[in-house]
Order: C-alpha cells, then structure tokens, then sequence
C-alpha cells in the first residue's frame, strides 16, 4: 500500500496489526469454530463373569465437531488405550454400552470409555473390574470382592491362619515384649465365633511378614492405596495427606449400612460402593512395665473399626499408618499412633 497523505501512519498501522491478528488467530486455532476433542465419561463396570463384563460410557460434549467413533478399550495393563481392544458402539442420547467379551477367568483388568471427533479421541476414567466374585486364600476361607474405581478390594476382613507359604502364624500370647517382630493373630474376645461375621484381628508384623498373609495375587494396602480409595470416594488430596478425622462423607461411603452389625447412629453409612466395612472392634494392651505389654483388652466391638495398612510411619519404627471407621463418624481417622502389638483387621487389594 502506497503511503499518502490520505491515509495517515496511524490508520494505516491499525489496519496492518488488525490484519495480523485476523490471519494468526486462524493460523493458531482461535478460531471459536474449530472442533476440539470430546469429552467422556466411563459408566460403571457390571455383569461381569469369567468371561465377560459389560460397560460403556456417556459423550458430555461432541467438541463442536460429529463423533466418529466410541466405545470402551481395556487391557490387563492399567492404562489401556485403543491398541488393546476395544469395542465400536453406538450412541443413544449421549450414552452407549458396550459388551466385553473374550476375557481370562480370575484376571485383572482396566477400562476406559473413548469417543473420537475429527479433532482427536477424548478418554473417560480408568476402572479395575476381576472376572470372578471371589478369592480363596490357603486356608480355604473364600472372600467376596469388589472394584472401587482403579482398584479391587476384598469386601470382607481376613480370616486366614497361615500364611502364603502354609506356614501357621502363631496365637497372641498373653504377654508379650513390644519390642520383639514377632507375627500374631487373635480373634476378638478369644471367641471363634465373631470370626465368621468380623474376620480376625493381625498385628503389624504379621502384615509385614515376609511369607505374605494376603492370598496369592492380592497384598496389604499401603497407605498410598488408601488415599486412592479415599479420593475416588470423594477426598481431596490435601484431605487425604491429613491425619486424625477427614473428609466429609467417606467413611460413611465405606460402612456397611444399617444397624444389624453397627451401633446407632451409624452416621452416614450408605456402604455407596459395597466396601462393606464392619466393626470388627481393636485388640489392645494394658501396659503395666515399660518393656512388656500385658494382658490383652478388647474394644469396641459393633462400634468401630481399625484397618492395618503395610507403611510403617518414617522415624518411628513402633507405629504404621492406619485407617480407623466409627458409628458416630462419616469421616475417616488415618492415624499412626498405634503400637504395631495392636490387633487390627485387615482388608486386602489386588496386586
């Protein structure tokens, strides 16, 4: 463009920067009508046999552009993607379902929901499911099981008496020297009878003991695997780094609901993802000499509860973390300040 005195500096400036914008707006996506990629939600995983399982998921926006492509895609590995197989569905509404077929019998595995746009493919979260309902452990004790989110969970406490290798895990003795790591079990009362309903109370070193307590392909949580539970039932992370109470509703997500194994009020049970945690009560200790625990005490039976988890607290090597559920409490209490002596239940993720 000629510069005259018509069209003052100024002007003429204006015009060229606006058509710069103009033409790397386009050139930079912009844009307001380019496509981006969907977004998706994966629904639940049911149905599931040896064989089979049946999921899906919901399209929240198309992204400005026709979805092309949806389904699920899973895989053994914990982040499945569209390498792995996946099923090809169609929406209704939105949502789509889709048929899992073709799995291994007593196999771990992740899925996801995608849909594709011409803009890329959009994935939902990752969920664990177990093709089967149960798990046995070497005593023959059989264990119903459930998949929270990324993980599954035994949904009853442990019962067993020897450890993977057959090995017997020894009877708590009356007295005891805190100091020693030796690995007990007892049953609450010293009554067989809560065991069928609450499962037996461990102390620590069994949970650390290194012929494994847990059945074959499952283990004691770490305190990191509890924070993952809490948090998909709703916890921040800052929430679940916390100590004593946290949370809002969590532990109520994870108590079994009613009152035909716990106290009134049970505050805000709804067991939401069938966790189904019971007040199998504590093992403790009364201490009469600094160097020997003596006698043992039990408490809260139909009141509370205390999960072991594997993770011992940095700098004190007589304590673990824990997980603690009451009936007057919808949070959860995650604690260290037990003694490793103490008897708590234990509930088991898989590998």
């Amino acid at each position: 463009m000629k510069l005259t005195r018509d069209v003052p500096l100024t002007a003429l400036l204006t015009i060229l920067v606006s058509m710069f914008f103009i033409t790397c707006g386009d050139e930079k996506g912009t844009d307001p009508a380019k496509p981006s990629v969907p977004t998706v939600t994966t629904a639940a995983v049911s149905d599931v046999t040896q064989t089979s399982a049946q999921c899906g998921g919901t399209v929240t926006s198309d992204g400005g552009a026709t979805i092309t492509e949806c389904g699920v895609c899973w895989s053994t590995n914990p982040t499945p993607t569209l390498a792995d197989n996946k099923t090809v569905d169609a929406i209704n509404a939105g949502s789509f379902i889709s048929s899992i077929t073709g799995l291994t019998a007593s196999t771990l595995y992740y899925v996801k929901a995608y849909a594709t746009n011409s803009a890329g493919t959009g994935f939902g979260e990752v969920f664990a499911f177990f093709t089967g309902t149960t798990v046995t452990d070497i005593d023959g004790n059989e264990y119903q099981i459930v998949a929270i989110g990324a993980q599954v969970w035994m949904a009853e406490n442990l019962k067993v008496t020897h450890y993977r290798n057959g090995d017997p895990v020894t009877y708590t003795p009356d007295v005891v020297d805190p100091t020693s790591p030796a690995s007990y079990y007892c049953n609450y009362s010293d009554n067989e009878i809560n065991v069928a309903t609450y499962g037996r109370l461990y102390n620590w070193h069994a949970v650390n003991d290194s012929r494994n307590i847990a059945p074959e392909g499952w283990h004691v949580p770490t305190d990191a695997e509890w924070k993952q539970l809490e948090m998909y039932l709703g916890m921040s992370q800052e929430e679940a780094d916390g100590t004593g109470w946290r949370g809002t509703d969590e532990g109520g997500k994870m108590k079994e609901a009613g009152e035909t194994h716990w106290a009134a009020p049970n505050t805000g049970a709804t067991d939401e993802k069938d966790f189904t945690a019971l007040p199998g009560g504590l093992q403790g200790w009364e201490i009469f000499d600094p160097t020997i625990l003596i006698l043992r005490k039990y408490e809260e039976i139909g009141a509370a509860t205390w999960f072991w988890s594997s993770t011992e607290n940095p700098g004190d090597n007589q304590t673990s973390w824990y997980r603690h559920l009451h009936k007057d409490h919808a949070e959860v209490y995650r604690g260290s300040d037990g003694n490793k002596w103490s008897g708590l239940s234990i509930r088991c993720v898989k590998d």
